[in-house]
């Protein structure tokens, strides 16, 4: 089957796949990394404003607003772990009804006929992505779980020192991290859909997405009025 499944790519799909993966993984480590090993963009500015963050809340002597603030966040990450729930589910209904899937398809426009078996690659890559998503909300679900408990644990104000400040922000910014993680799982699974049409779609549906990325990342108005 895996042999079937290797002589079915056409170059082109195999330089679409590449690509693509290329920009998911490569995008990712840029945003999270970048020169010299330090986040930019929205990662880096919010990780500044998560250790004030933590400063204040060590300061504050009700902190209901600090608790009330990560419920918030638990909720909208619980939602897209919920969603990708559902997505999952639909993909993998969709693997039981390949040949309607096929038929349908094949009316769109500048679709091309493939094999059965290149369909089942593109499916199953389009569940990959899916399946990455809801293991960063999970887990990201799970570290705003663990902030909340450091929210309870927190000393006196006046008694915090900065070391409990950056044990709060370091949580919080691995939690929003995966969030991010999962966000973009999403942009680029919209960008894999387009493999059903043609492999140079998707090359470029995956190439649109990560200057969409890049700009709200690097060059958008939020960027620019949360840069220190």
């Amino acid at each position: 089957m895996h042999g079937v499944w290797l002589t079915a790519f056409s170059p082109v799909d195999w330089l679409a796949l590449v690509w693509f993966l290329a920009c998911w993984f490569g995008y990712g480590w840029v945003v999270e990394h970048g020169p010299g090993g330090t986040m930019r963009g929205l990662l880096g500015a919010s990780h500044w404003f998560r250790e004030e963050w933590g400063r204040q809340m060590l300061r504050r002597e009700v902190r209901v607003a600090d608790s009330g603030l990560i419920g918030n966040l638990m909720q909208n990450v619980s939602f897209y772990a919920n969603t990708t729930i559902y997505v999952i589910a639909g993909l993998l209904a969709l693997l039981g009804t390949m040949d309607k899937l096929i038929d349908v398809a094949s009316d769109l426009p500048f679709a091309r006929h493939v094999s059965r078996e290149l369909w089942e690659v593109k499916l199953i890559l389009l569940l990959l992505v899916f399946v990455v998503a809801y293991f960063k909300f999970t887990w990201a679900l799970r570290q705003f779980n663990m902030l909340s408990i450091l929210i309870g644990a927190a000393p006196p104000p006046g008694e915090g020192t900065e070391e409990d400040a950056q044990r709060f922000a370091k949580v919080n910014s691995l939690a929003g991290d995966e969030f991010n993680r999962g966000i973009r799982a999403y942009y680029f699974g919209l960008a894999a859909v387009f493999w059903f049409v043609q492999p140079w779609a998707f090359a470029a549906v995956t190439t649109l997405i990560v200057l969409v990325l890049y700009r709200r990342d690097f060059m958008s108005q939020t960027y620019a009025a949360m840069r220190r």
